[in-house]
């Protein structure tokens, strides 16, 4: 066993360590007492009920974890990733043709082992509580739509990382950096209009007071919308979203359906505000300029060890690949990814202070929105006391009493004279 692989097990070991001791406190933080901002929206049952699904997601998610661990291991120290390599060789498709033969069937495998832990999922825990309402033909048409795009997208563009690794020397990084980065920017623009119709249907929101309000809202914000959409979210779960799509002058606010069906006009608009807020505070292309710097750190390191022999020999393989490389690199740079994640979740969580400040200072119906996020919570069955140790690593959005107090902290502060000028100008007209 050489460094590569001691290094590789002490990450794994200790990131599944830190996942789990993070899940058995969130466990124990679960009060009996519910808080008295819940008070009005949730009584006794419900709230032990969101408890009990808490519970029963994190056991799950200690079965899987396990499950996923034990199979890569077996599999690793069985010889599986040089035996798999021999069979894949043994067809000649030539270096690119094979490695995407490689990956895909390790792709695929993975897809099939965890396939019964989605079953589960979906069809008993989530019917268990309530959320579920994905047939099985949806279920079925969603695992063949995603195989067919990650073959007819993903194929073309792990083609050319492979090609540009084994014919682009030492600058490898740089073109695939670019490559990828550009069909990133690309994608932002076929997903809503391409994409997402696959696997949902958006109608455009009929005219009412709800329409009315949010366009009202939009344009006194200054924020360009092509349209307003209903997606048919409940074909698949009960469970309530909103989000937005496209950039520049094409904007569209895509609601789901049981997001409508819970929320009054002003807590719909309330929780857009918040949405419209990330634009303003330009919290998006911060993600996305740090994502294609993230992006670029990845694949310098990547052409470092690539084609590193001693990582490939690591997992006991007879030849030296780029294909094989680059399931490798994976592994080893699996910590670094998670301690980005960690920061990542923590600018997210201020993104989201940020944008309840913008909502409650532009559309000032602070309590419209404290009331959204209550029904939120309550018709999700979130855990309203979640351990701080699984919010700092686990949580993109600040805890829900958090945002609650600091709205209501918002919703008091005096806002200085300048900077009523600066909402007054930029924001509102």
């Amino acid at each position: 066993m050489n460094i590569y692989a001691v290094i590789i097990l002490i990450t794994l070991v200790i990131t599944t360590a830190l996942e789990i001791w993070a899940d058995v406190l969130n466990l124990r933080a679960l009060s009996p007492k519910l808080p008295d901002e819940f008070k009005d929206v949730y009584d006794e049952d419900e709230y032990a009920r969101s408890q009990k699904y808490t519970r029963v997601r994190t056991k799950f998610g200690f079965a899987s974890t396990a499950f996923d661990l034990a199979v890569m291991l077996v599999f690793w120290f069985s010889g599986g990733f040089n035996w798999l390599d021999l069979q894949v060789r043994a067809f000649e498709f030539g270096p690119i043709g094979t490695g995407l033969a490689y990956i895909g069937i390790l792709a695929l495998g993975l897809g099939i082992l965890e396939l019964p832990f989605s079953i589960y999922s979906t069809f008993v825990i989530e019917e268990r509580f309530g959320f579920n309402r994905t047939t099985v033909k949806t279920f079925i048409l969603d695992i063949l739509k995603s195989i067919a795009l990650a073959v007819l997208i993903g194929g073309p563009v792990l083609a050319l990382i492979l090609w540009l690794f084994q014919t682009a020397g030492t600058i490898a990084w740089l073109y695939a950096w670019l490559a990828v980065t550009a069909f990133t920017l690309v994608m932002q623009y076929i997903a809503p209009t391409w994409i997402l119709p696959l696997f949902n249907k958006f109608t455009p929101l009929e005219e009412g007071e709800l329409r009315e309000e949010i366009t009202r809202y939009a344009e006194s914000v200054r924020f360009p919308l092509q349209g307003i959409y209903v997606m048919d979210g409940s074909k698949r779960s009960s469970r309530s979203n909103a989000f937005f799509t496209g950039f520049g002058k094409h904007k569209r606010i895509v609601l789901f359906d049981t997001l409508i069906e819970k929320h009054a006009t002003e807590e719909l608009t309330a929780v857009l505000a918040h949405e419209i807020g990330h634009y303003k505070k330009k919290h998006i292309i911060i993600g996305m300029l740090i994502g294609i710097v993230e992006t670029g750190v990845m694949f310098f390191l990547l052409g470092l060890f690539v084609s590193e022999p001693a990582l490939a020999h690591a997992f006991f393989m007879d030849h030296v690949s780029v294909y094989a490389g680059l399931v490798f690199f994976g592994m080893l740079y699996s910590p670094v990814s998670y301690l980005l994640s960690i920061g990542m979740n923590a600018l997210s969580r201020k993104h989201e202070f940020e944008a309840d400040r913008y909502a409650v200072r532009t559309y000032r119906r602070p309590e419209s929105m404290i009331s959204a996020l209550k029904t939120l919570s309550v018709s999700n069955l979130s855990n309203v006391t979640p351990h701080p140790a699984y919010v700092f690593l686990n949580y993109s959005h600040p805890p829900m009493l958090e945002r609650i107090r600091h709205i209501r902290h918002v919703a008091k502060e005096k806002i200085p004279h300048r900077q009523k000028v600066r909402i007054g100008v930029k924001d509102l007209f």
